[in-house]
């Protein structure tokens, strides 16, 4: 009696674990569906419009580091291009906390409009994996974590402040498409010193700026938020420090491959003085893909 138990239990743990795998299965394909359906909208926006295609009049007319930026990052780049693919292994702090984990995540940025994807793997537990992604697109936001791909455990929608955040996520982002930045786009930029220039991005009816702080080389060193830091949202705050180096030639562009994260929390401080959390992730390795969408 006893053994014939022992097997219609075991039977029964059968039965359960399948229909798990068979749950965090589907849930996976789904997910993966899900993230590869905002990756196709953001191609789409990208393939309306090119990048900026600035007269020389608008050149001459930018903050003086800000010329020696694009002499150094933009050599010979088609006009076909509107889309970057990236693939990225390093280190990611999810919100909340402050501690940095291995990830990859792969990102789909488009040039013309602000509009991009990030998605990532990383890890929560021992054995235990959060698929991850950031999507904005027409000027609205959707976050979303799931662990195993299945359970969601962050679900953020649009809202004014993080579209805000948003926004400025893709200017954070620019150094890795730098035609984007270009005079005659969504990006103006305003003169603060010899060394440095305001980046500001404006649409969808929304504005986000960030300090630009340029070596001698011409390369951009860094970006700075204007604003506080806040370890308090359940998405990556309000302020943001976003290191560039190494940087690399890719389709025509100086692309940085290397964006340590510094030791910057609440406290931290950047040019401004205000405080500033650094970037959500540090990357050890990029592996770039500049195409037309």
């Amino acid at each position: 009696m006893f053994i014939r138990i022992l097997k219609y239990a075991a039977a029964a743990l059968a039965v359960i674990v399948i229909a798990l795998m068979a749950w965090i299965g589907i849930s996976h394909v789904i997910t993966e569906r899900e993230i590869a359906g905002h990756g196709r909208k953001v191609r789409a926006i990208a393939a309306q419009a090119g990048f900026p295609q600035p007269s020389d009049a608008q050149m001459q007319a930018l903050p003086a580091p800000v010329q020696r930026y694009f002499d150094f990052a933009i050599k010979d780049v088609k006009p076909t291009l509107t889309v970057v693919s990236l693939a990225e292994e390093g280190m990611f702090r999810r919100p909340l906390t402050e501690v940095f984990e291995p990830t990859q995540a792969e990102q789909t940025i488009s040039l013309s409009s602000p509009a991009l994807l990030f998605a990532a793997t990383t890890p929560i537990a021992p054995g235990v994996e959060a698929r991850v992604y950031d999507f904005f697109a027409d000027g609205e936001m959707e976050m979303r974590a799931k662990l195993a791909s299945t359970l969601t455990v962050v679900d953020e929608k649009a809202s004014p402040e993080l579209n805000r955040i948003s926004l400025r996520r893709w200017l954070l982002e620019s150094p890795l498409m730098p035609v984007a930045l270009l005079p005659g786009g969504p990006v103006r930029w305003d003169p603060i010193d010899e060394h440095s220039a305001l980046a500001t991005v404006s649409g969808f009816g929304l504005e986000a700026s960030m300090i630009a702080t340029f070596r001698e080389d011409g390369s951009l060193a860094s970006f700075d938020a204007t604003e506080d830091g806040d370890l308090t949202t359940p998405y990556h705050g309000s302020g943001e420090h976003s290191q560039r180096s190494d940087y690399r030639p890719v389709a025509g562009m100086m692309i940085p491959t290397h964006s340590p994260s510094p030791a910057l929390e609440r406290g931290g401080s950047n040019r401004s003085g205000k405080a500033v959390l650094p970037k959500s992730v540090s990357t050890d390795r990029t592996n770039i893909t500049c195409r037309k969408a």
